[in-house]
């Protein structure tokens, strides 16, 4: 199953069948909390507290579902829960392609402003500390796929929403989560994360080379997705080839602290 097709698989009571479940038409566009719901934006909070409870027994593994959708839902709902799910206005809707949305989002704006997101991008994410224990590789095709089954916390393998001119590793910590990092200005790869799936745009990178960047290397700390989705491999600081560009973490995390 692609990645396309895991983020609109959703359960719908009266289209299960065989054990499979209603996949949204092809082409559909599955941007906002609120659609994975299915619930309008204006939505009370009891309306959409209802939806969850039954969304997420629909697509729970016992019920006929996977680990992969019931992250999804629960992630939507966490999203909209955290004052994240807020629709775009009318005027601000966009029509356009995923890739005419990426190449817009990753040009710059007017004065050579840095390039502005409009759109959220769904991440899914798995940390690389886990890989060896489980014998599994970056190069695996369904490394995803895998790791949504594989019985990860919630910490080693999820999903999350990046808002809108935030920097991945800014909405990792919006979810309580902490992913390494040392300097956050783009001089150090403690921070550093392989996409495997969809495009970044990096503010400020002084530490990367190119063939690094073409192996799928980033930085998290200033990184903005510029694609509707995104997968990503983090805490790969202990990587061979980021030894060298690496900064001791606890001086500049203390500094950010404080």
């Amino acid at each position: 199953m692609s990645l396309a097709e895991g983020w609109a698989r959703f359960a719908h009571p009266s289209a299960k069948k065989m054990g499979f479940m209603r996949l949204f038409p092809l082409g559909t566009r599955v941007e906002s909390p609120f659609d994975v719901l299915s619930v309008e934006p204006d939505a009370d909070e009891e309306t959409i507290k209802e939806a969850y409870r039954e969304k997420i027994k629909e697509v729970h593994p016992d019920q006929g579902g996977s680990a992969r959708e019931f992250q999804l839902v629960r992630s939507a709902y966490e999203e909209i829960k955290d004052g994240g799910g807020e629709a775009l206005d009318e005027e601000e809707a966009d029509d356009r392609s995923p890739a005419e949305r990426a190449e817009a989002a990753a040009a710059p704006g007017e004065d050579g402003e840095e390039p502005r997101r409009e759109q959220r991008c769904r991440v899914e994410y798995l940390n690389y500390a886990v890989l060896d224990d489980h014998g599994w590789d970056l190069d695996d095709a369904d490394l995803m796929e895998t790791a949504a089954d594989g019985g990860l916390d919630r910490e080693d393998y999820g999903q999350f929403w990046v808002r809108p001119r935030e920097s991945l590793l800014e909405a990792a910590e919006r979810h309580g989560f902490a992913w390494p990092f040392a300097c956050r200005g783009g001089a150090c790869a403690n921070c550093a994360i392989i996409v495997l799936k969809g495009d970044m745009r990096t503010r400020v990178d002084h530490v990367l080379p190119q063939e690094m960047l073409d192996e799928g290397f980033q930085l998290s700390c200033n990184g903005m997705p510029v694609t509707d989705e995104l997968q990503v491999v983090y805490n790969v600081k202990s990587m061979p080839e980021l030894e060298d560009l690496l900064l001791p973490p606890r001086p500049f995390e203390q500094a950010h602290d404080d």
